[in-house]
C-alpha cells in the first residue's frame, strides 16, 4: 500500500519547498503512520515493508522511491523479479497521490499497471522516479522510471490510481 523510508532516515524530518523528502513522508497531516493508525496495519506487516521499499521524496506531481537488491525481491536465476519493479511503481504511486488528494477526505488504489523490463539487475539497488502525467478528479497517471547503481534505465512502467472518498471504517488487519 504506502512505503516509507527506512528506520534509519525516519528521525531527519525536512519539506523542502512543499517536496516530502524521506522521513518528512511522516511529518505531513496525511502521513504513513497516519495511515496505519487509520488501516490498522503496521507497515513491517505490508508488502512495502517486506520487500523493504523506501520513500526518498514525494513532490508536487514527482516521486522517488529504492530498494536494495536482496534475496527477498529475487527471483529463483538471481534477478530482480518483475514483481518487485511493479509493486514499487503502484506504491510510489498511491502513496503520491494519496499525499495530494487526502485533505479531500480521498485515498488512493491501484487501477492499472503495466511494467516493461529493460536489463536484468542481479545487485546493488533500484532506484524509482514517479512523474504524474494526468490528475484527475478520479484518477491520476504516472510513469515511473528505474534504474540501477550506475543510472541504467532497468524498467518503465505506466500506473494509473484510482481516486476515491475515503471509507467510513477501515479494513480489519486479521494475520
Amino acid at each position: 500500500m504506502i512505503a516509507r523510508c527506512s528506520a534509519e532516515r525516519r528521525s531527519k524530518v525536512a519539506n523542502l519547498q512543499g517536496r516530502v523528502v524521506c522521513a518528512a513522508v511522516s511529518a505531513r497531516k496525511n502521513s504513513v503512520r497516519e495511515a496505519e493508525e487509520a488501516y490498522g496495519i503496521p507497515w513491517e506487516r505490508t508488502l512495502d515493508g517486506t520487500l523493504g521499499f523506501e520513500i526518498v521524496e514525494i513532490g508536487d506531481g514527482t516521486a522517488r522511491a529504492r530498494f536494495d537488491v536482496t534475496d527477498r525481491v529475487r527471483q529463483p536465476f538471481g534477478l530482480v523479479h518483475g514483481g518487485a519493479y511493479s509493486s514499487l511503481a503502484e506504491s510510489l504511486s498511491s502513496a503520491a497521490t494519496f499525499q495530494a488528494v487526502a485533505d479531500g477526505g480521498n485515498i488512493a488504489m491501484g487501477s492499472s499497471n503495466n511494467t516493461t523490463f529493460f536489463r536484468p539487475v542481479t545487485e546493488g539497488s533500484i532506484n524509482a522516479e514517479a512523474t504524474a502525467r494526468h490528475r484527475g478528479r478520479t484518477q491520476w497517471v504516472w510513469d515511473v522510471e528505474f534504474t540501477d547503481d550506475k543510472g541504467r534505465l532497468t524498467a518503465a512502467s505506466r500506473v494509473t490510481i484510482a481516486v476515491r472518498p475515503r471509507p467510513a471504517s477501515p479494513p480489519r488487519s486479521g494475520s
